[in-house]
């Protein structure tokens, strides 16, 4: 999973890193979904303590489980884009990334019945040209600033202690519902051995008792703003 350093924008270019807020609100997102494991078990956990999460979609596995997908919106949670598949764009030509782009969010909304307004690009990899090519396919990317890093293959205490440590009012909390595979274009392994439901409820559990609680973007910019970066990586 790429990382990158940015420097804080005040001009209003950059990508969405966290959101500046004085409510006690994390922002849940998640990647790689829908899956029909993983997906009821976060859905389960994220009723549970009444939290509300934004879920970068594949476009792909939307196709294949529109069930899941109107799940979520009925669940009144968010559903973003997270690409047609889940190749990384920086070796893509700018301009088939903004067809991609643009052809992702008509059907990702066609499927929904809902507006899409955000983009987290495979791997948070984007350089300059792909990000301005999101933007003129009308989506604002979003990145994170603290995460469980669920890709590993440690105990899931472990990872939700490592998100809590990172986790505070406004923060993106980068998760996953799903592994992309080979069916999404990549092969990044095997996934790893998760209950992501424990995961969830474990990450709810700690913001709980830090008296913050889980929202997707679009709920808590309704008591914030958003707080972009140079976000630029390979």
């Amino acid at each position: 999973m790429a990382r990158a350093a940015g420097r804080y924008l005040t001009r209003p270019v950059g990508t969405i890193r966290a959101v500046a807020t004085d409510a006690p609100h994390v922002v849940l997102t998640y990647d790689d979904g829908p899956d029909p494991q993983g997906t009821p078990l976060v859905l389960q956990a994220l009723a549970k303590f009444g939290a509300t999460a934004t879920f970068f979609v594949l476009v792909g596995r939307a196709r294949r489980h529109p069930d899941l997908l109107a799940e979520l919106i009925a669940a009144g949670h968010e559903v973003a884009l997270h690409g047609l598949d889940h190749v990384r764009l920086t070796g893509v030509p700018a301009p088939e990334v903004l067809r991609r782009t643009q052809a992702g969010r008509a059907e990702l909304e066609d499927l929904t019945g809902t507006p899409v307004r955000w983009f987290r690009a495979p791997y948070g990899a984007l350089l300059l040209p792909h990000w301005r090519a999101v933007r003129r396919a009308g989506l604002m990317p979003v990145v994170w600033g603290a995460t469980p890093a669920d890709w590993r293959h440690v105990p899931e205490e472990t990872m939700a202690r490592d998100a809590l440590a990172a986790s505070r009012p406004g923060a993106i909390v980068l998760a996953h519902d799903g592994h992309a595979g080979p069916d999404d274009g990549v092969d990044d392994g095997p996934p790893p051995p998760i209950d992501r439901g424990l995961l969830a409820t474990m990450m709810l559990t700690g913001l709980d008792e830090q008296g913050l609680v889980g929202r997707s973007l679009s709920d808590a910019l309704c008591q914030g703003t958003a707080a972009r970066w140079a976000w630029f990586v390979r």
